[in-house]
């Protein structure tokens, strides 16, 4: 299978192709330069691979929550591609991408991810690691103040930069069920494609009309785009 991703909903730019098992990544920390970064990026991994667009099984991107422009930067650029090359797509959770780090790391087997979701509010998701070493949602992604997260009662570690604006209250909330923090991963295009594939195999991937963004809540759109 084939699969290109791309995942710029936080200060993170990457894309990602899958190639027959293998997955090949371009990674920078760059806030503001996604639209200047990220099909450079794709380019560069289709000619590093030998690819064309029309050689891919299909697309997949970082759906969100996060920044509304980010997210509104990968929506448009994958769904101009799969347009162009009638393509389906795998839309993947932010929250999840940043489960999915977690896991292919450390190994646990529940995490709470978080991301900062600005105005006082976090992004928020639980995810316990399947039989098949992939995150899988627990109950329904958050968006709400850290104090008043509801969380599965499961010994679990913390993830996602919500964990370092929010520590203090998050950790107080968890108590005793929490095991250890990692507050500094980031969404990436590398887990995005991960859990893409698994979605293709599933028959999860959907037509591009409906590969569509999840913000959460509306006020994250207005407040950004009144910025």
């Amino acid at each position: 299978m084939k699969l290109l991703a791309v995942e710029t909903a936080t200060p993170a730019c990457s894309a990602a192709l899958l190639v027959d098992g293998e997955i090949l990544e371009k990674y920078e920390l760059a806030p503001r330069e996604h639209t200047k970064l990220i099909l450079p990026m794709i380019d560069g991994l289709m000619a590093e691979a030998g690819l064309s667009v029309q050689q891919l099984d299909g697309l997949a991107f970082g759906r969100g929550p996060g920044s509304f422009t980010g997210v509104r930067i990968a929506t448009g650029v994958i769904q101009g591609i799969a347009l162009g090359a009638d393509l389906p797509v795998a839309p993947i959770s932010t929250l999840a991408s940043i489960a999915q780090d977690y896991f292919n790391r450390q190994g646990a087997g529940c995490v709470l991810a978080a991301m900062d979701a600005r105005m006082g509010e976090i992004f928020f998701g639980a995810y316990k690691k399947n039989e098949n070493g992939l995150a899988r949602l627990l109950q329904q992604e958050q968006v709400t103040p850290a104090s008043e997260i509801f969380f599965p009662p499961l010994k679990a570690a913390g993830a996602g930069s919500g964990w370092s604006v929010y520590r203090d209250e998050l950790t107080l909330r968890v108590g005793e069920w929490l095991t250890h923090i990692d507050d500094q991963i980031l969404p990436r295009a590398a887990t995005v494609v991960q859990l893409a594939e698994n979605d293709f195999n599933n028959g999860l991937a959907v037509p591009v009309e409906q590969a569509m963004p999840v913000y959460l809540r509306d006020k994250v759109a207005k407040k950004e785009s009144e910025r």
